[in-house]
């Protein structure tokens, strides 16, 4: 009997930069990466509480909503310019869009769960994954938003644009189905059939901010930006927004 060896399965078939670029990434937007993305819900632990959010139904289409029209495109585009920027080494626009993103947050909590996750990537990145591109973030100051720190570290490592944001938009709406799946509850079962029916407005986001000027920011999801003031005043609550 002859046999024969294939290596088409191997990590030897894929370029080394990339590897080290898949590893960078799911190394950083990993729940275990500690920049406590855990304890905010983006205003869903109101929406549940108020009865939007009952179900996977009612689940998939508030989130749907708020990738397309709401933070998650917003986020994808402070990311892609963000990512632009320190790869050009342009500190004047980077602190720009530094500023912008820290302003653009809809409410308190919302300005809090962005910065907070924001300085702790920072910190932990300059510790484990110091580069030249960090140096641009000192030199903006200021508060500094999460998608913003993830794009200029992205670029830093020279991981590509595209990669880099479908990656945090995956890891973002993760992010908010947890906190859906332990407020309603729902099982685990069902939190992968919502992941999985996302998986379209992902792309579809991303490829947006992708083209998108940071003129074309803005939110349609008013609904969403409500919850995220009204969790302020929330009488009981598990997560910090």
């Amino acid at each position: 009997m002859l046999m024969t060896t294939s290596t088409e399965n191997s990590l030897n078939h894929i370029p080394e930069a990339d590897q080290a670029s898949l590893f960078r990434l799911m190394t950083w937007l990993s729940p275990a990466f500690p920049v406590g993305s855990f304890s905010y819900s983006s205003g869903i632990e109101w929406a549940v509480e108020a009865g939007d959010i009952i179900d996977t139904a009612t689940l998939q289409d508030w989130l749907s909503a708020m990738l397309v029209d709401g933070p998650g495109f917003c986020d994808g585009v402070f990311l892609s310019h963000a990512h632009r920027a320190a790869q050009a080494g342009d500190v004047t626009t980077l602190q720009h869009i530094v500023e912008l993103a820290a302003a653009f947050a809809p409410s308190r909590e919302r300005h809090l769960e962005t910065t907070a996750q924001g300085r702790a990537f920072v910190e932990i990145a300059r510790a484990a994954w110091n580069c030249d591109a960090l140096g641009l973030l000192a030199a903006c100051g200021g508060p500094i938003a999460y998608p913003v720190a993830v794009g200029v570290l992205a670029a830093g490592h020279r991981i590509s644009l595209a990669l880099t944001l479908h990656a945090f938009l995956h890891a973002m709406t993760s992010n908010w189905i947890s906190a859906g799946v332990r407020l309603i509850p729902l099982g685990q079962t069902d939190s992968q059939r919502v992941l999985a029916g996302l998986e379209s407005m992902i792309l579809v986001t991303a490829d947006k901010a992708l083209d998108a000027t940071l003129d074309d920011l803005g939110s349609a999801t008013f609904r969403a930006d409500l919850a995220s003031m009204h969790h302020e005043t929330q009488y009981t609550r598990l997560f910090r927004s």
